[in-house]
């Protein structure tokens, strides 16, 4: 199989690391620049022994149970492995040593300094001592002859020089490396090596080659080099067996020859280009660990793990077994398909039935077939080879028959350079350290901490509540070795592996039962292991190496089983919500390829995402899923990206929060605990050099702030639009809760929509002192209604007249639109909805009003007229919304084919009672005009009692994890979340009359005989006086445009002058009432309709401004910031 590549880790801090097996190869150590010696289990063991050697280590070599190392105080000391306890001091020099090594047998050790000094001492005797001088500059490596009969060092001088241990005489040098004062401007390390066992070959780094000499003779035999080799090779090192050597070079490359064929069998680049001045094979081959310059250790692993290295075959050798035996029955297509004469070369095809068998090269070397696919994109395969007519035969070389021999050519076209498959991320609990430490987290969130202590002495789960009020601390038994759990308000919840004897098994400890009885277990079928839990509000679920989510009750009763598309990664749970993620297919170069499944358990089941792909960031895994306190479903990947699911955008997900800004190393993570949208908040703990905090002492919780990746953030434009949008997604949960029957807190939602306006009528501003029209209208788009006002207003004093005018067509727009989302709530189950989804709301067949007798109507108009008047004289407050009422949809609809007079008889015969509407039910409209007055004024009224059973009816109140104070009105109508108005007055049968003879688009429009009852308003009185004087100005002037050049001129007046037209208004409302009936019945439906929407559009914009001296604090200080000038 190829190679792998783990990912790297934090080893030492910044600066020179070395690297080795110990002799078995049970562990790494590893020394580096902070002056420790570190034993690693393996390389994701989070908590590894350190040996303190000094202040700073340089080099170490490790045998038979002892470590020596070279330190900052010019000492070569020696220590005991691993107990670490100080075991004397071998040498000394005048420097510090720069590079120590053991002999073959671990008897002696060679250092080498920076005073130009070699030194080779007895390790039993410290004072049998040769010393090797020669070198002109500091010394940069050293390595023994495995018969100990030489020793090789190479120095900043630019020499690699042979010395003669018994005579301590230079044999040969060779004038290979660049000159340099000082090992830390050497471009290489120059780490060289013999080859093992035999010595019979020394491998040099020099350059981008690898120059093998041969002993006694000290001649170059061949070079090993490879394209993938960009920069200077610095390290060398041989494999265990001694047919590959491994180097790496100063861009983080590593390659690994076969030195018998003296081709390049692997390929690796280090993920951040450091320079790589750590590599050691592991003592059994398959494995290379090795180090870089920034302190961090990683992990090679199946490297030549194939059985080419027992054929023990000479460096030509190109065949030591017969035909047959190199290839068995199912690769008989090889004879003809890909052996061709000598005299017409071929490349080998790749045939479609080929199985997994092992090929055996023409070399005589077999390999496995999945070693085709090297770790690089540029790496070369065997399989591939051009036949050779000049073959050279070793002596050994002999054949049967005549077939002939394909040799390895080092000029090979790659056999796939594709990208190369990812494996599989396992599978993981959230907010949970590895599972093979002794002490670790077995999950940490908003409600608790888990911990898990599995060694000598105990073997113990301890489960630590933050609210003790939810539960005391409880300690529990692990008999069961659990690995998995997770923590809710109500219970906890463990699981186990399976093992020969028992069976996987599913705990819960559900400590809020009101029953003796609190603990209930469940076995997984045979062959079944539980590999990821979560719980909710009232369930639990696990996900099962069957790739089955399985669904229980609290109590353990079994509910709804559903299977995976892939195997399980994670799962988590909040409320009714239940996320998993799993493995949706095979990722490619670095990548996981996950798919999500967001559910919803409550009692209307429905699935939200269906196996969407969870967008990565290039190259990472997953770290860390599950919900916000308020309940929105995030994530967090290996590269620090917070993610967060925009329910506001078609639930894409969109990033928040980037937490390798906040590291201040390289090697430092943040491990994610919880996440809160209000306030925002995201909960974690630094790790410093690792990806997991130890569990003693008690980790520190960090709170770091969100920021979206939006452009330009450095300038105010930028900064606003992310202050803008960050409030928008982060209040998209206020929507969620009020739809779905949750607890929230109608204060939070009042308070962001102030802000969302504040920031738009910033940019606002902004824009038009940039003289950016067209950006204001965008950014108009955005606002309430109230805040379009104030936009118009500020216009209008800046002199961008033709930016007003547009503004005030967006206002009648906007008031269009409100009516809306209240007229699709009345309708939601109308099937004409369905038919008119997507289309305009031009005249059709279904959206045409159905009026079945429009004189009944109008009866049945006059019959409650004098019902209305009497209700409005008993509520003076609706005063305050008389200029709030949305205008009639018609007035976007000037393509409508039926005569206006019948379409607003009809939709005015459905608001015959709409005050009562408004006073019980705060009219979203209303409310959204006073939203920058008074956010949270109308939120304070008591509801109808029609209301309060409604809220009763309700799903149980599902709170965050996060408590938060209780609404008054839960269900309370707010501007983003309209709700369907119930008008108090009528009756089932008269609102389901209504929904059938009156138009959708029509049905929240205002009312003619509303109209009627109520006094002419101010500019009304003003229009009738100032209508000619506007004609004789403007004699082109239809009805409408003269009624939008009233509003324009209206506004210019002072509030006094309005407020005088407004007196004038309420002296003439007797006579205007009585009047009223009497034209009941127009002469003209079609003018007089037009007439009467156009006059309630302007009412609309006067009225508002007549509620300013109630409580104008908001708007001055809003205004204040808009019409200052610099």
């Amino acid at each position: 199989m190829p190679s792998t590549q783990k990912p790297m880790r934090y080893g030492h801090t910044e600066g020179h690391t070395d690297v080795c097996f110990d002799d078995t190869g049970s562990c790494i150590v590893t020394c580096g620049s902070d002056g420790d010696v570190r034993i690693w289990e393996n390389l994701d063991d989070d908590d590894p022994k350190s040996i303190n050697v000094g202040e700073k280590a340089y080099s170490f070599a490790l045998k038979n149970g002892r470590l020596v190392t070279a330190v900052s105080n010019n000492t070569v000391q020696i220590h005991t492995f691993p107990e670490g306890a100080p075991d004397g001091i071998l040498t000394r020099f005048t420097t510090n040593a720069n590079h120590v090594v053991f002999n073959r047998d671990g008897t002696k050790i060679a250092a080498g300094s920076s005073d130009f000094m070699v030194k080779v001492v007895e390790v039993t005797d410290s004072s049998q001592q040769k010393t090797f001088r020669g070198h002109d500059a500091p010394v940069l490596s050293l390595s023994f002859d495995p018969q100990d009969a030489f020793l090789t060092s190479a120095s900043c001088d630019g020499s690699v020089r042979i010395w003669k241990i018994s005579d301590q005489t230079c044999v040969t040098s060779w004038p290979l490396l660049r000159k340099c004062n000082d090992v830390i401007n050497a471009k290489s390390i120059c780490r060289l090596a013999w080859q093992p066992k035999s010595g019979k070959l020394l491998a040099v780094p020099v350059e981008k080659v690898v120059k093998l000499y041969r002993r006694e003779t000290w001649d170059n035999q061949f070079d090993l080099s490879d394209n993938f080799i960009t920069q200077t090779l610095s390290i060398v090192t041989w494999s265990p067996c001694g047919q590959y050597v491994a180097a790496g070079s100063v861009d983080g490359c590593i390659a690994v020859w076969n030195v018998d064929t003296q081709e390049c069998m692997e390929r690796m680049k280090h993920e951040k280009s450091y320079t790589i001045c750590g590599l050691a094979w592991h003592p059994k081959g398959g494995q290379i660990a090795y180090t870089d310059t920034e302190g961090n250790l990683g992990l090679l692993e199946n490297v030549c793990n194939r059985d080419g290295k027992k054929s023990g075959g000479k460096a030509s050798s190109a065949v030591t077994k017969d035909y047959n035996d190199l290839f068995d029955e199912d690769d008989d297509f090889l004879n003809t398909d890909l052996i061709e004469p000598r005299s017409s070369p071929k490349v080998l095809s790749n045939e479609e039935d080929d199985d997994d068998d092992d090929l055996m090269l023409a070399s005589g070397h077999p390999r496995q077939r999945g070693a085709i696919i090297e770790d690089d994109e540029n790496s070369l395969d065997a399989a591939l080879m051009k036949v050779n007519s000049n073959l050279e035969k070793d002596d050994d070389n002999d054949q049967n028959g005549s077939i002939p021999v394909l040799p390895i050519s080092t000029t090979q076209r790659p056999f796939y350079d594709g990208p190369m498959p990812t494996p599989q991320q396992k599978p993981f609990q959230s907010g949970s350290t590895p599972s093979h430490l002794t002490h670790r987290f077995m999950v940490w969130n908003s409600i608790g901490i888990i911990r898990c202590y599995n060694d000598e002495q105990d073997n113990a789960i301890d489960v630590e509540f933050h609210d003790t009020s939810i539960h005391h601390a409880t300690h529990l038994p692990n008999s069961l070795n659990h690995t998995m759990a997770d923590l809710s308000s109500e219970a906890i919840l463990l699981a186990c592996e399976s093992t020969e004897e028992l069976a996987s098994k599913l705990h819960c400890v559900h400590f809020s039962s009101w029953d003796s009885n609190k603990e209930w277990t469940v076995d997984m079928p045979k062959d079944e292991d539980i590999e990821a839990i979560c719980l909710g509000q009232g369930w639990a679920a696990c996900a099962t190496s069957a790739m089955l989510t399985r669904v229980f009750t609290i109590g353990g009763v079994q509910k709804e089983i559903f299977s995976l598309p892939g195997s399980v990664v994670s799962m988590a749970g909040h409320g009714e919500q239940l996320v998993v993620i799993y493995h949706r297919g095979t990722g490619f170069d670095g990548d996981q390829c996950l798919g999500v499944q967001l559910i919803e358990l409550g009692k209307k089941k429905r699935q939200v995402l269906r196996g969407d792909p969870l967008p990565l960031t290039r190259k990472s895994y997953l770290m860390w899923v599950g919900f916000s306190a308020e309940g929105t479903p995030c994530y967090v990947d290996s590269e620090g990206i917070v993610k967060m699911l925009n329910r506001g955008l078609g639930n894409t997900w969109i990033p928040v929060c980037d937490t390798r800004e906040y590291c201040k190393g390289k090697s430092d993570h943040y491990w994610v605990i919880g996440i809160h949208e209000n306030p925002q908040q995201l909960r974690c703990i630094p790790c410093k050099g690792a990806r997991f905090p130890p569990t003693l002492p008690r980790p520190a919780v960090a709170i770091l702030s969100f920021k979206l990746p939006y452009c330009q953030i450095t300038t105010e434009k930028g900064q606003m639009e992310e202050q803008f949008w960050r409030s928008v997604v982060f209040h998209n949960h206020l929507d969620y809760l009020s739809k779905n029957g949750y607890e929230y807190d109608e204060n939070a939602k009042n308070e962001a929509a102030k802000e969302q306006q504040e920031l738009l009528m910033k940019l606002f501003a902004l824009s038009c002192k940039l003289e950016r029209e067209f950006r204001c209208v965008e950014l108009a788009d955005f606002m309430t209604q109230n805040a379009v006002n104030l936009a118009i207003k500020y216009a209008s004093r800046s002199r961008k007249l033709i930016l007003a005018q547009r503004l005030s067509e967006m206002a009648v727009e906007k008031a269009t639109e409100m009516a809306a989302p209240e007229e699709d709530d009345d309708e939601e189950d109308d099937f004409r909805n369905h038919l008119n989804a997507g289309y305009s709301n031009s005249a059709t067949e279904w959206s045409q009003p159905r009026v079945r007798n429009l004189l009944h109507e109008q009866e049945m108009e006059d019959s409650k007229e004098a019902d209305a008047v009497e209700e409005v004289e008993e509520m003076p407050e609706m005063q305050k919304f008389k200029g709030q009422n949305p205008f009639c949809k018609t007035v976007g609809l000037p393509e409508m084919s039926t005569p206006k007079s019948a379409v607003i008889t009809s939709s005015s015969q459905g608001r015959v009672n709409p005050f009562k509407v408004l006073a019980n039910q705060k009219d979203p409209t209303a409310h959204s005009a006073n939203i920058l007055d008074n956010m949270s004024k109308f939120s304070k009224n008591t509801p109808t009692p029609n209301s309060r059973a409604v809220n009763k009816q309700k799903s149980p109140v599902i709170k965050p994890l996060i408590p938060k104070p209780k609404s008054k009105q839960a269900l309370a109508a707010t501007f983003f979340q309209p709700r369907p108005a119930h008008a108090g007055g009528k009756t089932v049968e008269e609102r389901e009359e209504k929904a059938e003879n009156i138009l959708p688009e029509i049905q929240p429009a205002a009312t003619e005989n509303t109209e009627n009852k109520r006094p002419k308003t101010g500019f009304q009185m003003w229009l009738e006086e100032n209508r000619e004087s506007i004609l004789a100005d403007n004699p082109d002037l239809e009805e409408a445009d003269i009624i939008k050049e009233g509003m324009s001129r209206f506004r210019v007046l002072s509030s006094d002058e309005r407020m005088v037209w407004t007196e004038k208004a309420k002296g003439g409302a007797a006579s205007n009432s009585a009047e009223a009936k009497k034209r009941k019945r127009p002469t003209d439906a079609k003018n007089e309709g037009k007439e009467k929407l156009e006059e309630k559009s302007k009412e609309e914009s006067s009225l508002p401004k007549k509620r300013k001296p109630l409580d104008p604090s908001t708007n001055v200080r809003l205004s204040a910031f808009a019409f200052k000038q610099s």
